[in-house]
């Protein structure tokens, strides 16, 4: 079995080779777009402490457009991955089309919630009047951007699927450069121009967007790249429509669960107080910045494991996925590490209040912990199991420990039993970490070894 040779964990070169080429592009390209909510977070942060936390509240209406968008692009991605692997152009091209028709739904559904009734967006995250309003005014700007984000992915992910990782991350990184760029233009108010504030960051969410889905549809017309056909926006093939929705419904179900969940905890830590709100606000992007490694390492799963179990190789499919699952434990070690060691700058960059860096402090201890559980769970469910569209464990592990456990005990920890506000954080992290021995469990069962191709020659 040429390429899965099991003399050591860190033997195959071919493998680790291989896995390196797309995760660390990718990678850099979640790290890329975790540096906007970075940016927002210190140029808003040394203007006003509310404007980043309202700012940081109102993204989570965002946050869940994401994961809705990511379940689409998710089942694209697993679909593509074995189709790409077994050279079957035309299937992708079909993914493409559907997942593109999809993301415009969801994008136009999210656009017409901000623009109709933003106020109503806002008062499920907070209940202070001066964040309300800061909120209502930004998701009025940026709920434009709402109506590009989950098309432009669509792109995104066919280049990843394609072998063309490297232009996808130019496109990303390219974006966020320029919305970096524009966050200090408007936010501050450079070259003559008014200073926005929050609406600044809005505004430069918006032309970021803009430039990016051109230059990802001008990206996708070059030779070699997976083209979108309007044909297959119209219609798809009834058993690759099956296969699609069969792949996509699990992982909607559990991107709904876990979007909701962490924007049900980012609302509990909102209503305890402008202070909680503002360190939470803080560790949130801290918590993305250090979710980029693993996060890249899960669509390099994806890609790698798919890729081989598309082509019929299974046994080096299931090798690879044993290989991923043993270096995430490692990567949570070490996002562990780095949580603590940064944890000083974090405090002493931060313009806060004494009290809110007094719990931005606890709340990075905890996150350290939170990392090992969160690297681990994220690699095996999110890149091996989906790689062999097992995408139903990811829902069922997430209503047992997330909406079983960790929101419950947050609720009454916060409003019944009033407890302190480090208590309530560690609450939200603990389905992470309890998860841990099931996904191990599951993982053993080996059902994720599949190839879900069929031949569509005879298909019309």
């Amino acid at each position: 079995m040429t390429g899965g040779s099991k003399k050591g964990l860190f033997s195959d070169k071919a493998f680790y080779s291989k896995l390196i080429h797309i995760m660390i592009p990718v990678a850099l390209q979640n790290l890329m777009l975790s540096a906007v909510a970075a940016a927002d977070a210190v140029m808003l942060g040394s203007v006003e402490q509310n404007a980043m936390s309202a700012v940081s509240l109102a993204t989570q209406v965002q946050f869940i457009q994401n994961m809705i968008v990511m379940a689409v692009t998710s089942a694209a991605g697993v679909l593509g991955a074995q189709y790409w692997g077994r050279k079957d152009k035309k299937s992708l091209e079909e993914i493409f089309g559907f997942a593109v028709k999809l993301s415009a739904i969801i994008s136009i559904a999210f656009f017409a919630a901000c623009e109709l009734m933003p106020g109503k967006l806002m008062l499920i995250f907070t209940n202070e009047p001066e964040l309300i309003e800061i909120g209502i005014s930004y998701l009025k700007i940026a709920g434009w951007s709402y109506l590009i984000t989950g098309i432009c992915e669509c792109f995104l992910t066919m280049m990843r699927v394609s072998e063309h990782v490297p232009r996808s991350v130019w496109i990303s990184s390219g974006a966020v450069i320029i919305n970096i760029a524009l966050n200090g233009v408007f936010i501050f108010g450079l070259f003559g121009l008014p200073a926005m504030g929050a609406d600044g960051a809005a505004l430069a969410t918006l032309l970021s967007r803009i430039i990016q889905i051109i230059w990802a549809v001008i990206s996708s017309l070059q030779k070699g790249f997976i083209r979108l056909k309007p044909k297959y926006v119209l219609r798809i093939g009834r058993d690759l429509r099956r296969d699609f929705r069969k792949c996509v419904m699990p992982l909607f179900g559990g991107y709904m669960l876990w979007s909701i969940g962490f924007t049900t905890n980012t609302a509990i830590m909102g209503h305890l107080g402008t202070d909680a709100a503002a360190a939470n606000s803080v560790a949130a992007v801290v918590r993305d910045l250090m979710c980029c490694l693993c996060n890249g390492m899960a669509s390099a799963g994806v890609i790698l494991v798919g890729n081989e179990l598309g082509a019929g190789n299974l046994e080096r499919g299931k090798l690879y996925g044993n290989r991923l699952i043993k270096v995430s434990f490692f990567c949570g070690f070490i996002s562990m590490a780095i949580v603590l060691a940064v944890t000083p700058f974090v405090l002493n960059f931060m313009s806060l209040t004494a009290e809110a860096e007094r719990l931005l402090k606890g709340m990075m201890i905890i996150m350290s912990v939170y990392m090992i559980g969160r690297c681990i769970n994220t690699v095996t469910i999110n890149g091996v199991f989906d790689a062999g569209g097992d995408t139903m464990f990811d829902m069922y592990s997430l209503a047992v420990t997330m909406w079983g456990i960790a929101i419950p005990v947050a609720l009454l920890g916060a409003f019944v039993f009033d407890w302190p506000v480090l208590a309530v954080y560690a609450c939200t992290c603990l389905d992470e970490i309890g998860k841990i021995p099931w996904v191990m469990i599951h993982n053993r069962k080996y059902k994720w070894v599949k190839d879900l191709t069929r031949s569509r020659q005879q298909e019309n």
